[in-house]
């Protein structure tokens, strides 16, 4: 189990990676900035919030912090939407970033089912 822990927890680092990486292309427009910066909070923080899970002291506890990391992934997947239909130009990197997202999501999803309190 530890094993898949890392791995996880680097998905979600390389998530937040690209998210910045992505955002580092798009014009410097003023909804582009507003919406790239919370891309930024939320994509950083599923990570984040996953490691918090696995110090966490107690099953109940790292349901929570799997849960805010399962709503940190849908809204890091709204606010791609949002930059994927205001900068068509970047469709085809915007929705690989769209599909790591969700699956992040149900990946998350998939754990809290199996550890529900």
């Amino acid at each position: 189990m530890s094993e898949k822990k890392y791995d996880l927890e680097d998905r979600t680092l390389e998530f937040a990676i690209a998210c910045r990486i992505y955002i580092c292309k798009l014009p410097k427009s003023i909804s582009n900035i507003e919406d790239s910066k919370q891309l930024v909070r939320a994509s950083g923080s599923i990570g984040a919030n996953y490691i918090e899970a696995n110090e966490s002291l107690s099953k109940k506890d790292f349901v929570f912090r799997l849960k805010i990391s399962r709503k940190e992934s849908k809204e890091a997947v709204y606010w791609l939407n949002i930059l994927n239909r205001t900068n068509p130009e970047f469709k085809s990197e915007t929705e690989q970033l769209i599909k790591e997202g969700k699956e992040l999501k149900l990946i998350f999803s998939s754990i809290i089912e199996k550890y529900k309190v």
